[in-house]
């Protein structure tokens, strides 16, 4: 070998290379955005059956977002991830603020083609002649 230091450098720059293609795993702000979509997703749909006014709905605030976990899976055919772990919820009513700590949460993101934008990803259960399929939303 002439030249084991440029061996060196091109194995290491085509690691950094395929790395950065390969696929980034879903980090705490992305999961604290589907966190939050899903949660008031669950909201909006709660005060619609119980008839609650928008009014008396309490606005709410994510921290402290902690992965425990990130599962890789295919959803509908692309690269996904079940992603585990807590947060702090802060919930503002007109009357009163509550603070819950380490709640659990599951969610399930789905990395699109190109690799620019993730979806969140929900298991809708059909019936039996159907199966479940999962239907996602974009995070913005």
């Amino acid at each position: 070998m002439k030249y084991p230091v440029l061996r060196v450098v091109l194995v290491v720059l085509l690691a950094v290379l395929l790395t950065s293609c390969g696929g980034r795993l879903p980090d705490s702000s992305l999961v604290e955005k589907a966190i939050a979509l899903q949660f008031s997703q669950t909201q909006i749909e709660l005060a619609q059956q119980l008839g609650v006014p928008a009014a008396a709905q309490p606005s709410f605030n994510l921290d402290s977002v902690k992965i425990d976990s990130r599962q890789p899976l295919r959803i509908n055919g692309l690269k996904g991830y079940r992603v585990e772990g807590s947060y702090t919820l802060k919930l503002t009513y007109p009357d009163r603020t509550l603070v819950q700590r380490r709640n659990p949460f599951e969610v399930y993101l789905q990395r699109q083609v190109e690799g620019k934008t993730w979806r969140l990803a929900r298991l809708q259960l059909a019936s039996e002649e159907n199966g479940d399929e999962w239907v996602t939303q974009l995070i913005r």
